[in-house]
C-alpha cells in the first residue's frame, strides 16, 4: 500500500437560535425530584441514532464539564436501502433494535436520570418511520425523536463549539452522516458559539457510496459525487457569504464524522483508535487530499485490514473522501481541525444546563 497511508431536496437557513437551555423535544426525566436539587450527583444519557450508526454517551457533571462513564456505538446501517426503497428494511431494524436494547440496558444500569434519544436523516425519510419508532419503544422502552435539520445542526454546533480557537472570528463546522452532511457557520465567542447560517445537504457517506459504488479519485464517478454534493453549497454561500471570512486565519474548519476522524488517525499514523490524539487535532488540507487519493488506490479488502478503518466503514470511506473534498473545493483552507464530538455531547450540554449546571 503507498507508504503516505502506511506511515501516518437541501434545507437552509440563518440566524438559528441557540438557547440551550430551551426545553428540548423527546426529553425523558425519570424521577420528580426538583430540577437544582443535587443535580450535580445525577447520571445524564444522549443516545443518536444515524442512518449509518448508534451511538451513546452516559456522563455526570464534572468541575470542568462532564465526565464520560459509559459509551456504546455501533455501525448499524439504518439507512441502507432506503434510496431504492422508500423505507427501513427489515434487516436494518433489527440491528438498530439490537444495537439500542444494549443502549436501553446501559440506562438502566446506570440510573439514568435524564435522557433524550433522538433520531435523524434516515428516519426523516422513511415511510415507515412512525412504525419502526413504536416498535423501537415496545422491544426497548427507548422513545426515539426524530429531530429537524435545524436542531441536528444546533446540536452539533454545540457538542463541537469548545474545539473553536480563541483567536478565529468564525467557525464552519461541517458533520458528515450517513443519510446527510449537516453544514453550520458560527460566530465565535467567548461565552459559546452563535450559529449565523446553517445547511443541511442531502446526501452523507451510506446514500453516496450507495449512489456511485466504491469510486475513486481517479474515477468519472468520484468527481461526479464531488459535483453533486457542491451543487448544494452555492446557495448556503449566497445566504452566508463564507468566502469572505477566509484568509488571515478568520476562520476554523471543523470537521466531526468517522471519516473525518478515521482520516485524522491515519494522519497520525496511529495503529489503534486513540480519541485523546485525535479530537482536537488540526490536519492538512493537503494530508487529506492525498489520504483520499491513496485510499483509492486500495480494494475494500486491504482498506478494511487498516488500522483505524475496519470492515463496516471500509466501503464508505471513498464517499466521505469526496464530501470532504467537494467542501475543501468551495471554502479553500490550509488545514481542518477534527472533532470526536458532535450530535450527543450538544444533548448532554443541553440536558445539564437544563438543571442548572453550568458547562
Amino acid at each position: 500500500m503507498p507508504n503516505t497511508v502506511a506511515a501516518r431536496s437541501v434545507a437552509t437557513a440563518s440566524a438559528v437560535p441557540t438557547d440551550e437551555t430551551a426545553e428540548p423535544a423527546g426529553l425523558h426525566i425519570k424521577d420528580d425530584t426538583p430540577l437544582r436539587s443535587s443535580a450535580s450527583n445525577r447520571i445524564y444519557a444522549a443516545l443518536d441514532l444515524g442512518t449509518n450508526n448508534c451511538r451513546l454517551l452516559v456522563a455526570k457533571p464534572v468541575r470542568s464539564g462532564f465526565q464520560v462513564i459509559d459509551a456504546f456505538s455501533r455501525i448499524v446501517r439504518l439507512g441502507e436501502g432506503l434510496a431504492s426503497t422508500g423505507k427501513l428494511s427489515e434487516a436494518a431494524q433489527r440491528r438498530a433494535i439490537a444495537a439500542l436494547k444494549i443502549c436501553a440496558d446501559k440506562v438502566k444500569r446506570r440510573n439514568v436520570h435524564m435522557m433524550r434519544h433522538v433520531a435523524t436523516e434516515a428516519c426523516r425519510r422513511a415511510d415507515n418511520t412512525q412504525d419502526f419508532v413504536s416498535r423501537v419503544f415496545a422491544e426497548t422502552g427507548l422513545a426515539l425523536d426524530v429531530i429537524s435539520p435545524q436542531e441536528e445542526a444546533r446540536l452539533a454546533m454545540l457538542g463541537c463549539q469548545v474545539l473553536l480557537p480563541r483567536n478565529a472570528s468564525y467557525g464552519l463546522v461541517f458533520d458528515i452522516g450517513g443519510g446527510s452532511t449537516e453544514l453550520i457557520l458560527v460566530r465565535n465567542r467567548p461565552r459559546g458559539g452563535e450559529i449565523l447560517a446553517w445547511t443541511s445537504v442531502p446526501w452523507g457517506v451510506v446514500s453516496l457510496a450507495e449512489a456511485f459504488g466504491d469510486a475513486g479519485p481517479e474515477t468519472s464517478e468520484y468527481a461526479e459525487m464531488k459535483k453533486l454534493f457542491a451543487s448544494h453549497l452555492g446557495a448556503f454561500e449566497e445566504r452566508a457569504n463564507i468566502r469572505s471570512k477566509l484568509g488571515d486565519g478568520k476562520l476554523c474548519m471543523l470537521g466531526t464524522s468517522g471519516t473525518v476522524t478515521t482520516l485524522a488517525s491515519l494522519h497520525l499514523g496511529l495503529s489503534s483508535y486513540d480519541r485523546r490524539q485525535v479530537d482536537g487535532c488540526w490536519v492538512p488540507t493537503k494530508s487529506l487530499r492525498t489520504l483520499a487519493e491513496d485510499l483509492s488506490g486500495l480494494s475494500v479488502e486491504e482498506r478494511a485490514a487498516l488500522p483505524c478503518i475496519g470492515v463496516e466503514r471500509a466501503d464508505l470511506m471513498l464517499a466521505g473522501c469526496a464530501i470532504i473534498e467537494a467542501i475543501l473545493d468551495f471554502w479553500p483552507v490550509s488545514q481542518v481541525r477534527v472533532a470526536d464530538r458532535g450530535i450527543r455531547e450538544g444533548i448532554l450540554r443541553v440536558l445539564m444546563q437544563r438543571d442548572g449546571i453550568a458547562l
